[in-house]
């Protein structure tokens, strides 16, 4: 594999982002899957119904110090979450909804230069927070992908896809997931990281957290085999799931 370039460029960010706003232009008024349907939205919801949860609404980019908030760090143990992961160097790795990169500089440095890290964002401002701290860091092989809310627009196909705190906004999760197994590896694995949704002490909207029964039936016609749910993260559990075959 060719290495990539150290970051994708605030130009290239301007035409990834007329390709995928023409793109969101082109799409049928009616979303593609019979499993939507649409209600009134509740406070912190869409009123769009998948699997019987409401999907949340989307953090903007305009609330991304939140991200990187000073006590985060005692929060979410994020050390305890990267070593969870087991993550080998050289990997290929991609980590949607990446924000600011708070986890994405962490597993850069996992992966190590032979690796590779996509930071994928559907906000260019998200993205253009990620080039400054990765530049910050040193983190040069992290590339940001300017994705769309169905498509992740992966240039390869990679080991591990990570998603914190991310699959609940989804607004599209059936065509994404579909779009995301498609680049997943064969034995590649995919990590849900969510807050707790069993636990009613976790101090988090009740749409902003999700069971591990409710991934899990989300999951269950997609080609993925379920691996394990890791439980040793203070508010948050770690749900593990293997590609298997190809996509349907």
């Amino acid at each position: 594999m060719n290495p990539p370039t150290p970051f994708v460029r605030p130009l290239r960010w301007t035409a990834l982002g007329l390709v995928a706003w023409f793109s969101v232009l082109a799409l049928p008024a009616q979303d593609a899957s019979p499993l939507y349907t649409q209600r009134a939205p509740s406070r912190d919801g869409i009123g769009k119904i998948y699997y019987g949860r409401e999907i949340a609404h989307f953090m903007s980019h305009e609330g991304a110090a939140w991200l990187d908030r000073p006590e985060r760090d005692a929060e979410e143990k994020p050390e305890l979450m990267i070593k969870g992961l087991g993550l080998r160097a050289g990997q290929i790795v991609a980590d949607i909804g990446c924000g600011t990169g708070y986890f994405t500089w962490r597993l850069a440095r996992e992966v190590g230069e032979r690796g590779v890290v996509y930071g994928v964002e559907i906000q260019s401002e998200m993205l253009q927070l990620l080039d400054t701290k990765m530049r910050e860091r040193g983190a040069l092989n992290v590339v940001g992908v300017l994705g769309t809310p169905q498509m992740p627009n992966l240039p390869e196909a990679v080991d591990v896809v990570l998603m914190v705190d991310v699959y609940h906004e989804l607004s599209h999760p059936a065509e994404m997931m579909e779009a995301i197994c498609a680049r997943l590896k064969t034995g590649g694995r995919l990590v849900f990281v969510e807050y707790r949704g069993e636990d009613p002490s976790v101090p988090i909207k009740p749409l902003h957290k999700m069971t591990e029964a409710q991934i899990k039936k989300e999951m269950a016609d997609l080609p993925l085999e379920y691996v394990e749910t890791v439980h040793t993260l203070p508010t948050q559990h770690m749900v593990v799931f293997r590609r298997k075959g190809r996509a349907r």
